[in-house]
């Protein structure tokens, strides 16, 4: 891989740390903690939180008819969200084993903890789960994708990215024939440093 993409993948790396820094940083300046997958609000913070949830009845009048109205199109697509999970699921379980490829580890980017805000009211903590739910699925399906391109066609695009995954860092240069027969054995085996984050 080229040096200087390397450097600048690992500056990504860093500012992707110091960022998980700062939000840490907020538990402290909003009074909870988090303990395994449950997070904890002091009581006084939980008093007031309760206090400033809106009950459905205002909730449900102030809401827009058209946004009531769309709703069941925001809902409907849970059903092929979970198709793609399961069937997502199962592929790299047999696959990324077939293949060598570290399994990506679901729970790491499906994370749903908006339902622990009293603040929030049915509705509200419902939609949240509901983005949380699927936000999280589609960054899984991405780094699923992102570890089967690696090992099946690890070449960069001659067209700019609108957004380049985790793994693209390691791939051959477009248009880089030769290169890509000598190192294509090697690129679809580089996952070392998936390897010390997990032990991490």
């Amino acid at each position: 891989m080229d040096n200087r993409i390397a450097a600048l993948l690992e500056a990504m790396k860093k500012l992707e740390q110091e960022l998980i820094l700062e939000i840490e940083k907020k538990e402290a300046e909003f009074y909870y903690k988090v303990i395994g997958k449950k997070v904890r609000f002091e009581a006084e913070v939980r008093k007031q939180h309760r206090n400033l949830v809106q009950r459905l009845p205002p909730y449900l009048f102030e809401a827009s008819l058209l946004n009531i109205l769309t709703a069941p199109l925001i809902w409907i697509i849970l059903i092929p969200a979970l198709l793609l999970d399961l069937t997502i699921t199962i592929f790299q379980t047999v696959c990324f084993r077939v293949y060598g490829i570290p399994r990506v580890k679901r729970r790491r980017y499906i994370v749903i903890d908006h339902q622990a805000l009293a603040y929030l009211n049915p509705i509200e903590k419902l939609n949240c789960m509901y983005c949380g739910y699927f936000n999280g699925l589609i960054a899984y399906v991405r780094e699923v994708a992102a570890r089967t391109e690696q090992y099946w066609c690890p070449i960069k695009h001659a067209r700019r990215l609108a957004a380049m995954h985790s793994r693209y860092g390691k791939f051959l240069e477009y248009g880089d024939a030769e290169g890509y027969r000598k190192h294509l054995a090697e690129v679809r085996q580089a996952f070392a440093d998936l390897e010390k984050e997990e032990a991490a």
